[in-house]
């Protein structure tokens, strides 16, 4: 058994924290680098993709690990980047679509057996460096955004938004107005809602190829965005070490704060719960949102 093996089985037998009226902070469990974290409603589980390193090194030891509501750990190396016939290096943001779970991982995006884990396929992106957040539409399209960053954080120009259905990649959306664009979701429009990491404090629609309804934020460096019944938005914010919940009325609030670098957030809509990866300390909160 590998040394990583070998961490899943204490964690299954040892950890399992019990979660505590208010934020609950999910540690010391084996998580590395946690980018993002996706509630699977049809198995009441949580999916954590793990960077385990620098986010561009292509490195073969990202994973995806499944954890329980209570916080307790189910599989560790659920989808493991060092396993025969899979590969994974930095995976990031993660949708479901069609019994696919797609991983954006650097410059490709991953395919998996939602059930099972097992590899299903990959699709490179030309051109990309950045792949960061993945978004399903019901139709079964996928979008994946390129931040257009490097391995400093420095501007690639690669700035782009993709679109992929049917065994077919195309763009979006490409340019410096997307101001390295980070989180994703899908309107009930159809519209994609998108959160930039760059220096706006703003949030932004995409739609028929062109951006609209810019809408200002207190807050900036953005990287994920979660959309809740009834309309109102969660972002996630480095500069702020925070998340805020926008209504459409354009106000907000601030739900979590103290949360550095929280990176590209997920909601548990069963309890009603923010799920907040906190990229450098290997960790993920959890906060009920009342």
């Amino acid at each position: 058994m590998g040394v990583r093996g070998l961490l899943t089985l204490c964690v299954a037998l040892f950890a399992g924290p019990v979660l505590a009226q208010g934020a609950t902070t999910l540690h010391d469990i084996g998580l590395a680098t946690p980018e993002s974290v996706l509630y699977v409603a049809g198995t009441d589980t949580y999916l954590v993709s793990n960077i385990n390193g620098a986010p561009l090194d292509k490195d073969g030891n990202g994973f995806i690990s499944k954890l329980a509501p209570d916080g307790s750990v189910i599989d560790l190396t659920w989808i493991d980047g060092a396993a025969a016939g899979v590969t994974l290096d930095g995976p990031k943001g993660m949708a479901i679509a069609g019994g696919v779970l797609y991983v954006a991982d650097i410059t490709a995006l991953r395919m998996f057996d939602a059930t099972s884990g097992e590899p299903v396929g990959s699709v490179e992106v030309p051109g990309s460096t950045f792949l960061n957040d993945v978004a399903a539409a019901p139709d079964g399209t996928v979008y994946v955004t390129d931040s257009g960053l490097d391995a400093q954080f420095q501007a690639t120009g690669t700035d782009a938004i993709y679109a992929y259905k049917d065994g077919s990649l195309a763009p979006v959306i490409g340019g410096p107005e997307l101001d390295h664009p980070n989180g994703v979701t899908v309107l009930p429009s159809g519209a994609l809602l998108v959160v930039p990491f760059g220096g706006s404090k703003a949030m932004y629609q995409v739609a028929n190829g062109t951006v609209s309804d810019t809408q200002a934020l207190p807050v900036g460096q953005l990287d994920g965005v979660v959309l809740l019944p009834g309309g109102d938005v969660l972002v996630s914010s480095w500069q702020a070490s925070s998340v805020v919940r926008v209504s459409p009325d354009g106000s907000s609030v601030t739900v979590a704060s103290g949360t550095p670098a929280p990176a590209d957030i997920g909601y548990d809509s069963a309890r009603n719960r923010l799920l907040v990866p906190l990229f450098n300390d290997d960790a993920v909160r959890i906060v009920p949102l009342g």
